[in-house]
């Protein structure tokens, strides 16, 4: 199964929230960083700030119902597809 990786905060996903032509997003929320797909992560001028803030405000979960035991952020950031880094 192939995964995809936010391009905010670089957390796995089983499906492309971009959908199967990686150009149409579902606009849901980041579990994680709660960037919304489509518009937070449209270009790199919008993750990297959108990042930035997220980073600096703590980097706390959007849902953190479903951080999962033992998370780190360090190997999730470097997930990040790289032209999004």
């Amino acid at each position: 199964m192939a995964l995809w990786f936010c391009r905010v905060c670089g957390l796995d996903y089983d499906e492309s929230p971009w959908g199967a032509d990686g150009r149409t997003p579902d606009h849901t929320l980041c579990a994680c960083c709660g960037a919304e797909f489509g518009y937070h992560d449209a270009t790199p001028e919008a993750a990297r700030p959108f990042r930035a803030r997220w980073l600096e405000s703590g980097a706390e979960w959007f849902y953190p119902n479903v951080r999962p035991a033992g998370w780190l952020l360090p190997p999730q950031l470097a997930q990040i597809p790289a032209a999004y880094q």
